[in-house]
């Protein structure tokens, strides 16, 4: 199982609409943490670049002998309530993976080629200059991705890509599915959820939750291959396959 997280503890800047949905609590992290550190099942990835990644995250992990891997914007380091340069270095120096969730948070759906280069080209070769190390790992914005954002990070040299599909992820797979961690997360949650081999919907996030439209197994399908074609409805921080944005889903209840 592969977690998706955002910021946690309190917030050092005004949160975007919806994002308060994914903060978490000090004591909802470190409850996750203190159940990872005893599972080598679980792993672990923090979306965004907030300060709180050096501020709150990193000493924990260190402090359990964990790792996880980091997806700054790479667009948004310095700003207020974000990472900058000194604390990525610091992340790297620690020895987690930094991968790149690009430049800003923009559906990659959507990008002309320009927006396309900037997002998955000029985005990882800022932050793999900034942390010395190559990065190749991409974390999906809004959990959204169809055939040619598939294909454009294939050809942008992508080594894995995190969904926000839910579920459980092959530790050999290109695309990985990722359960996102919600503010109402406690610890019967938890044991619901993927500490107790229970759904991906017990941790508060719709399995499946994610647009898509992709190959059968994840792939991108070849136009007019025949392939069948998944398609789903996102629900993932109120950003429907429209790309109009609407008010949050509530959490689904526990089963």
């Amino acid at each position: 199982m592969i977690f998706a997280m955002h910021g946690a503890g309190r917030p050092a800047r005004q949160l975007d609409p919806g994002e308060d949905e994914h903060w978490l609590t000090v004591d909802q992290l470190e409850e996750v943490l203190d159940r990872a550190a005893d599972r080598e099942d679980v792993h672990l990835t923090f979306d965004d670049g907030n300060e709180s990644d050096v501020e709150v995250v990193l000493p924990r992990l260190v402090e359990r002998g964990l790792t996880a891997e980091f997806f700054p914007l790479a667009g948004r380091l310095g700003q207020r309530g974000y990472l900058d340069r000194d604390g990525l270095r610091e992340l790297a120096r620690a020895g987690m993976q930094i991968g790149s969730h690009g430049w800003e948070p923009r559906d990659w759906r959507r990008l002309d080629d320009r927006h396309a280069r900037r997002e998955l080209t000029e985005a990882p070769k800022l932050l793999g200059d900034l942390c010395g190390q190559p990065v190749r790992r991409y974390s999906l914005p809004f959990g959204a991705y169809d055939r040619r954002v598939l294909a454009r990070l294939r050809q942008a040299g992508a080594t894995r890509v995190y969904t926000s599909d839910g579920g459980t992820a092959r530790r050999d797979g290109w695309l990985q599915a990722r359960t996102e961690l919600r503010h109402d997360l406690d610890g019967e949650r938890l044991d619901r959820g993927a500490f107790g081999g229970g759904p991906a919907d017990a941790l508060g996030e719709p399995a499946g939750s994610a647009v898509c439209s992709v190959g059968v197994g994840g792939w991108p399908s070849p136009a007019g291959s025949g392939e069948a074609v998944l398609w789903r409805r996102i629900s993932h921080r109120g950003v429907p396959a429209n790309g109009t944005p609407r008010k949050p889903l509530l959490p689904t209840s526990p089963r």
